[in-house]
């Protein structure tokens, strides 16, 4: 069976990586040490350290999807307080953000997602908000609720429990509470690229000699961290758990065939 070939830009520690099944992943990650974290984590990946804006220019052709998470600092509301209260700078938002949005929007002919935090200002582009973050993409997403810490870390014993609980929510066992805070929550990533193919994998069901799909078809199964296929069922008639598995294959089989075939 044919892997998604996914583009992971701005690449991190890979929290929005960590789900995903069944992909063949090149990440781009400009920092030498967030990149050797990423690749101990995900030995499997082809890992660059490099400029992603650059490498997404030069070779977005070679992918089925692209995620991109641009530097939010500029972007961020915290930037903002900094500037207020002297502790910081203030600093001309990067644009880059938004020149990704409209080159991948006029120009990939793939599924793509851009991801940022939610800025101190009124978005250029208007984002889909999920959780703490903004998203734009060319895809439909529905709503998630997603576990937080509920912790505001301001004392040693408070750092100390936000972390544990971090550690806890995105399954990465780093002391470094900044890489946990920017980490994208594995679930999400996960929901996100389930649905860039959902559509397309109710199309197979449907048309599949063997199976119907029910018009509010679930593809997310976050238990088992899997992409899968819920089939409609009637009271008296379930589908055997070989024929399930059989049925499965030969729609991601199809599915690999027709990103190929773009």
């Amino acid at each position: 069976m044919k892997k998604i070939k996914v583009l992971n830009l701005y690449a991190g520690i890979g929290g929005n990586r960590k789900l995903w099944k069944n992909v063949d992943v090149t990440a781009i990650e400009i920092d030498e040490n967030i990149a050797n974290i990423y690749k101990e984590n995900f030995p499997e990946d082809e890992v660059i350290v490099g400029d992603a804006h650059q490498f997404l220019l030069e070779h977005y052709k070679e992918f089925d999807f692209i995620w991109s998470s641009p530097p939010c600092q500029t972007h961020s509301k915290l930037r903002k307080i900094g500037v207020a209260v002297g502790r910081t700078k203030p600093k001309f938002p990067n644009m880059e953000l938004y020149e990704e949005i409209i080159f991948l929007k006029h120009h990939f002919k793939g599924k793509w997602v851009v991801e940022n935090v939610n800025g101190y200002y009124e978005p250029l582009i208007k984002p889909r908000k999920l959780n703490r973050h903004y998203f734009w993409m060319n895809f439909d997403v529905g709503e998630i609720k997603i576990e937080t810490t509920g912790i505001h870390a301001r004392t040693t014993k408070s750092v100390k429990l936000e972390r544990e609980k971090l550690q806890e929510i995105t399954g990465f066992n780093l002391s470094n509470l900044t890489l946990l805070r920017n980490c994208v929550n594995p679930k999400l990533g996960l929901h996100i690229f389930e649905s860039a193919y959902k559509e397309q994998k109710q199309k197979l069901l449907s048309e599949s000699p063997t199976s119907q799909t029910s018009p509010n078809g679930d593809f997310s199964n976050e238990k088992e961290h899997n992409i899968s296929l819920k089939e409609s069922s009637s009271e008296d008639s379930q589908i055997s758990s070989n024929d399930e598995t059989s049925l499965n294959n030969n729609i991601m089989f199809n599915l690999s065939r027709s990103i190929k075939e773009k």
